[in-house]
């Protein structure tokens, strides 16, 4: 069961009056990086004691926003203002003491030093013995509070994905700030530990703190967010109070589809209408607001639509693509991370492993890319053992991989567009020694079209992307392999906007029907319900299920085994 929020404070009573300032206000704000304009003009207003929602596509300047307020960059015109007074904070440093904390998109963490020291960086800490037993004493309490722990003296390179997200969150509440940005900190969470930072941004706002809740997923804005504002193309595309469910007396607020035709530029009913009902977009009636009621609908839409045409693609007699046969991985320490694993994808078919993040995912992942070694067990690809294989003769064979880190392992961030698009294929483009650019520039713009990844250039650096357009890039890299048998995706739509999950998801069936084996690894239940035919649960290395997706109850039952209750 999900946690129970705190109740919202009345509209009326997040401001006291018409005369108290807000605690972080935007006048103009514009931010210019070359020719582009990330941020056009912004005004926007937020009361202590509010979480504020703000949304949009990716590249809208959603982050570009936060590193202002956070003194990461400044402003090319106009005035942050802080409970009233300018804002103008010289370095992240600068603005902590100032009270604005942040968790950013992509980690902070340095990898080489443990969980305590990254805690204790840029806190101006300058004993030589900092005061361990106070630290410890105050993540407790925040970890009594979200329900997450962390391990001081684990290294920040030896964390699981999850786990150095909520790290990053826990060293954000440390100080107790006034200003608390939040971006996408919920994407690589568990359902559990969403409830609980949920709840936690309740209890944060109710103490008089003004929560910046930057976010993708719209069951979590209508569920906690008293205020949203929408960016579309630097520009505020609308702003104003969310019709909750708990909010009675804002009947004439924002509601989710109101939400995604502010995001998009299109209405809600252009969206793939299984897609919109897993985040509580349904028809052309009104979005149900509650995130349970949502769920329930989503359960319902799945087991009556079909969700794909699979008649192409999959033929229940056809010999499975990938077979994985009691696998096992072991970590660096000896300690099993994947443990007796047995799996099968046929062609044609999309299979998803759901579960909370560290139970074996990302190793799993990394053994079927060829980047782990398992220490027991068999991977066969189209009939051909490939246990020992490394990640270029797998890739050779036909399998495809979406890493779950798109930023540090999908992408090489200094080299360009074009490159990344053609990484592993670049001897094709060899004419007498020498690489046709040529040739490559036009496979490239091939790719960017059929997969819409928007670059200024397709020269330009790979890092300059969005992380929606850099996701579509690795996609099209992996989806346009020639043979193409099975693709691995993890964590495919982490962090992306709702136009791009949109995009990811219609590449992903179109891969399918095919007759291309997809495999999905997510923790976003409801996209893994939408978009497989069944789901398997990872729980403590191993793999639960699997249950049929058409079933009436399949979130129930997921939910169930993720849980690690028996089947």
């Amino acid at each position: 069961m999900p946690t129970t929020l705190p109740p919202a404070p009345a509209a009326h009573d997040v401001q006291d009056g018409a005369t108290a300032a807000p605690a972080l206000a935007l006048r103009n704000v514009t931010r210019v990086f070359g020719a582009h304009t990330a941020l056009d003009g912004v005004d926007l207003e937020i009361a202590g004691g509010e979480v504020h929602c703000v949304l949009g596509e990716n590249g809208a300047g959603k982050s570009t926003l936060c590193n202002i307020v956070f003194g990461s960059m400044p402003p090319t015109s106009g005035q942050v203002l802080l409970g009233g007074e300018r804002f103008a904070p010289a370095s992240p440093a600068d603005a902590l003491a100032r009270g604005v904390a942040m968790v950013h998109q992509h980690f902070s963490l340095v990898p080489t030093l443990t969980v305590e020291e990254n805690m204790l960086l840029g806190r101006g800490v300058r004993r030589l013995r900092p005061d361990r037993a106070g630290l410890a004493a105050r993540l407790a309490a925040i970890a009594e509070t979200l329900g997450l722990r962390v391990d001081l003296d684990a290294r920040a390179e030896d964390l699981s994905v999850g786990a150095r997200q909520r790290v990053e969150i826990v060293k954000a509440l440390l100080d107790d700030p006034r200003i608390l940005l939040l971006d996408e900190p919920t994407a690589v969470l568990g359902p559990e530990e969403v409830d609980s930072l949920l709840a936690t941004c309740r209890r944060v706002a109710a103490a008089g703190t003004a929560v910046v809740l930057v976010t993708h997923k719209l069951g979590e804005v209508m569920r906690v967010g008293d205020r949203a504002t929408v960016l579309r193309g630097g520009r505020v595309a609308g702003s104003g109070p969310l019709a909750r469910d708990d909010a009675p007396d804002r009947p004439g607020g924002l509601g989710a589809a109101d939400l995604v035709g502010l995001m998009v530029g299109r209405d809600a009913s252009s969206l793939d209408p299984v897609l919109a009902a897993s985040v509580g977009v349904v028809g052309q009636g009104p979005a149900p607001q509650g995130r349970q009621e949502a769920a329930r609908t989503a359960d319902r839409t799945v087991a009556q639509t079909s969700v794909r045409d699979t008649t192409d693609g999959r033929d229940a007699g056809t010999p499975p693509v990938l077979v994985v046969s009691g696998l096992c991985v072991d970590d660096a320490d000896g300690a099993r991370r994947v443990d007796d694993v047995d799996l099968a994808v046929r062609p044609g078919e999309i299979v998803g492993i759901a579960g909370v993040e560290g139970n074996g995912q990302s190793e799993l992942v990394a053994a079927l890319s060829g980047a782990l070694r398992p220490s027991r067990g068999t991977v066969r690809l189209g009939g051909t053992d490939i246990t020992g294989a490394g990640p270029r003769r797998r890739t050779a064979l036909g399998l495809g991989v979406v890493p779950e880190d798109r930023h540090h392992e999908g992408v090489v961030t200094g080299l360009s567009v074009t490159t990344n698009l053609l990484l592993g294929r670049l001897r094709r483009f060899r004419r007498f020694g020498l690489l046709d650019r040529r040739a490559m520039q036009a496979s490239a713009a091939d790719l960017a079209r059929r997969f819409d990844v928007r670059t200024a250039s397709l020269d330009a650096p790979v890092s300059s992307l969005s992380g929606g357009n850099q996701q579509k890039a690795v996609l099209a890299r992996e989806l346009s392999l020639d043979p193409l048998r099975c693709v691995v995706a993890a964590q495919p739509t982490r962090g992306l906007d709702l136009g791009a999950v949109d995009d990811v998801v219609g590449h992903l069936r179109a891969a399918a029907s095919a007759g291309v084996g997809v495999l999905v690894v997510s923790s976003e239940l409801s996209e893994l319900l939408v978009l497989c035919d069944r789901v398997h649960v990872a729980y403590r290395g191993g793999l639960r299920g699997p249950v049929p997706t058409d079933a009436p109850d399949a979130r129930d039952r997921v939910a169930h085994l993720m849980t690690g209750a028996a089947a």
